[in-house]
């Protein structure tokens, strides 16, 4: 099957109907996985606005025919956990109701439902990858997914470099590094903070990949970009310091790691007055203290009605707002809002949000505090950061950023992936 090896399946597992069941779910998820790159990289391609809307809808539309058909094959319900299955039974029961709520018999519609990734109707049923099977050996597909993704954001970024790094047109230089990085780049974060499980090319890969997004996102004065993109590399640092014994590197890394942060601390305390508001770096400190939500939110605020703030507006929800769409024009409504916690809100009220919280925090605790392994803390932390992240930025997103959130869920709440030991996951991971 090409990058996934369906061989070392075959020489590591027992002889008879485990072995067939295997290969056939491995197989299975080499097309869900093959199905959704397709897909997401379309998708994302699309979102520059350079390449025919027609042929991106085509290959999404292939991406569409191999892995919605692989994830019905994938799912099965079984729970590692009675409280996830309660919970996650009323959440999934829920997202159904939010999704029939505001659904329109609409052409423009449902090519927005089914060709985007961020405000479609697959945000919706990414949940449902808790309920493919969970065995240490399938998360090196979605290592292999993660280098390939940044790969192709590579290459998106060679291809687009000029407009991203344009001037004259700003704000869609920054709507495309926003879709690419969000898209593509960020799962690298996950690959780098489980780095003693890889070898040295792919960590190479991972930490290449996100220094790129964070200098482009430092260039384009993107804020919540570049918290998204620097805070694994200082938690693969920490992780770097408990496992190596190499001090020289240690010392090396953390002088690169110190002089990025003294310089956002330095444009805090106004000592780097020096540098022209103009220039790349000042423009990108400038930002930081600036607050360009508030006025977003107040309208979003006097908009919804008590019952919008308990259930939501549906999936088709929207809110008055009177202001620029990003795209040099104006809009009355907005069908979003930047603070995604508010946007979950918007869509599926203060409830969509409590239960998703009552299923992440648990998850948070057991992969970071009750766990013998790097693997499970690390999908603990991932959890936590999407947790964060809901403010700064939307990551509630048909991407496989989002995707890996609900696939550490599954890790966290398995007692038996808790308590393989490094060795162990790193035997199977590495093998």
């Amino acid at each position: 099957m090409g990058f996934f090896n369906l061989e070392e399946l075959m020489e590591n597992q027992e002889q008879g109907k485990e072995i067939s069941d295997n290969v056939s779910e491995l197989i299975t998820l080499n097309f869900f996985w093959i199905g959704f790159i397709i897909y997401t990289s379309a998708f994302t391609i699309s979102t520059a606005g350079h390449v025919s809307t027609s042929i991106c809808y085509l290959f999404q539309i292939l991406g569409l025919v191999i892995f919605v058909p692989a994830a019905f094959l994938l799912i099965t319900l079984k729970f590692d956990n009675k409280y996830l299955k309660v919970i996650y039974s009323i959440y999934l029961l829920w997202l159904l109701t939010v999704v029939i709520r505001g659904f329109l018999f609409d052409f423009n519609f449902i090519l927005k439902m089914v060709f985007n990734s961020y405000e479609g109707l697959f945000v919706y049923f990414s949940p449902l990858i808790l309920l493919f099977p969970r065995k240490i050996i399938y998360l090196k597909q979605a290592i292999n997914v993660i280098l390939i993704l940044g790969v192709i954001y590579t290459l998106y970024c060679i291809l687009f470099i000029k407009n991203i790094l344009a001037v004259n047109d700003s704000q869609n230089g920054q709507n495309i590094l926003e879709y690419f990085s969000k898209t593509l780049s960020i799962p690298c974060g996950f690959l780098l903070i489980t780095y003693i499980y890889n070898s040295n090319k792919k960590n190479l890969l991972a930490l290449y990949v996100l220094l790129l997004t964070l200098i482009l996102a430092v260039y384009r004065a993107r804020r919540g970009l570049a918290f998204l993109s620097f805070w694994p590399i200082i938690v693969s640092y920490i992780i770097y310091l408990n496992y190596s014994k190499s001090y020289v590197l240690k010392v090396v890394i953390f002088i690169f790691l110190a002089f990025l942060i003294m310089i956002i601390v330095a444009s805090w305390q106004n000592t780097v007055s020096y540098l022209s508001m103009s220039s790349t770096t000042g423009l990108f400190l400038d930002r930081i203290g600036q607050d360009s939500r508030s006025e977003v939110e107040q309208y979003f605020f006097r908009d919804l009605k008590q019952i919008d703030w308990i259930i939501g507006k549906g999936i088709n929800g929207n809110y008055f707002c009177p202001m620029g769409d990003g795209f040099g024009g104006i809009t009355i409504l907005r069908n979003g809002i930047e603070t995604d916690y508010l946007n979950t809100i918007l869509k599926g009220g203060i409830i969509s949000l409590v239960l998703q919280l009552l299923i992440a925090i648990p998850a948070i605790f057991m992969g970071i505090f009750h766990s013998k392994n790097l693997l499970s803390k690390a999908a603990g932390t991932w959890i936590l950061f999407y947790l964060i992240d809901l403010y700064p930025s939307p990551v509630t997103t048909f991407s496989f950023n989002y995707l890996l959130v609900w696939i550490s869920i599954g890790i966290c709440y398995s007692r038996k992936l808790r308590d393989m030991s490094d060795n162990s996951v790193k035997e199977v991971l590495s093998g």
